[in-house]
């Protein structure tokens, strides 16, 4: 739903949903700065507020149990509402508490970034991070509505747009050339919210017109892997470096190693790779690996979700939004993709 009165909305969202209580959960950072657009919604008046720690370093199963703990000791029941107000961390864990609380509760999500908006409030993916691996734990269980107001956007950060415009990017790159040409010539310096706003429901409708069409990621769905492959190694690696970086800055890292065993395995053409590649290094900067780092980085990948046995597998592009999945590369040619990164990004 595109809220322009994001107070009314919530109110009609809750009573469309049959419930008996209502949940809100939040981080410290959305309880301060956006709890304050939704409070005095009448049907949360007396909502039991449930916050945890901000950035995506607390999306554990120590803060999913506490969330099945406040759950719990208020009261909730199968037929309680819970409602994730935050970040993609809050809406991924928020999701899975959801998900798993008595088999099952219904839950809205309302994204307060960008990425949030355009990512993981969208699509049914829910989950924590474990063991030191992003997103190692969760499940399929979408909400009942999804609310996007660009009200929260004018509160983000520059870095905290950015994040979320790098899966704006991806979603150009695997549907058209088109898209990508109205992303990569946007002025990220002067934003115009107005004309992000309209970017924004663009890239949501490309990536719901996939997940309908394959809702349990069976197929198709796998497109919007695009980058993840490499950008979930690269922010597993962060963590246990004790330098986490946000997500967006990630998937835009490893859309240049995937573009280049794009270019390698399936033909991408590349003027499209350096074009891109160009955006993304004057607006992200670079996430400093060395040489010594790759058998550490290929391990993480081998983790991956996506995989097949022990072979790591890529979503990859023989052309702007003409998609690979299911696409193998051998050791050999990832180490070279994380030379181009490196030399990509000046390293």
């Amino acid at each position: 739903m595109k809220s322009n009165n994001i107070g009314v909305d919530v109110e009609k969202a809750i009573k469309s949903i049959r419930h008996d209580k209502i949940f809100i959960l939040t981080d410290k950072n959305t309880h301060i700065h956006c709890y304050q657009f939704i409070k005095n919604t009448p049907s949360i008046s007396e909502a039991k507020l449930i916050t945890i720690p901000a950035d995506d370093s607390n999306k554990t199963i120590d803060n999913l149990s506490k969330v099945w703990e406040e759950l719990t000791h208020n009261g909730a029941t199968r037929h309680s509402l819970l409602i994730n107000l935050g970040g993609g961390m809050v809406t991924d864990l928020g999701g899975f508490a959801a998900a798993t609380f008595k088999r099952g509760i219904k839950y809205i999500n309302i994204p307060t970034t960008l990425l949030g908006a355009v990512d993981a409030a969208v699509g049914g993916k829910t989950g924590i991070n474990f063991a030191g691996f992003k997103n190692e734990i969760g499940a399929f269980y979408p909400s009942e509505q999804v609310i996007i107001s660009t009200e929260f956007f004018h509160t983000l950060s520059h870095e905290a747009i950015l994040s979320g415009y790098a899966e704006m990017i991806k979603h150009a790159l695997i549907h058209s050339s088109s898209d990508l040409d109205k992303l990569l010539t946007f002025p990220l310096d002067n934003i115009d919210f107005s004309q992000l706003n309209e970017l924004l429901f663009r890239s949501v409708g490309i990536k719901r017109g996939i997940v309908d069409q394959d809702p349990f990621e069976k197929n198709i769905r796998k497109a919007l892997n695009l980058g993840h492959t490499t950008a979930h190694a690269f922010e597993s690696f962060a963590i246990a470096q004790q330098r986490p970086i946000p997500h967006g800055y990630a998937v835009a890292w490893g859309i240049i190693v995937e573009l280049y065993l794009s270019l390698r395995i399936c033909n991408f053409p590349q003027d499209k790779l350096q074009k891109t590649i160009r955006f993304i290094q004057q607006n992200y900067g670079a996430f400093n690996i060395g040489c010594d780092d790759y058998e550490t980085l290929f391990e993480i990948a081998k983790h991956d979700k996506k995989n097949q046995g022990d072979k790591i597998n890529f979503t990859l592009l023989s052309a702007i939004g003409n998609v690979r999945i299911d696409q193998i590369a051998e050791k050999e040619l990832i180490f070279e993709a994380f030379d181009f990164y490196r030399d990509s990004v000046g390293l």
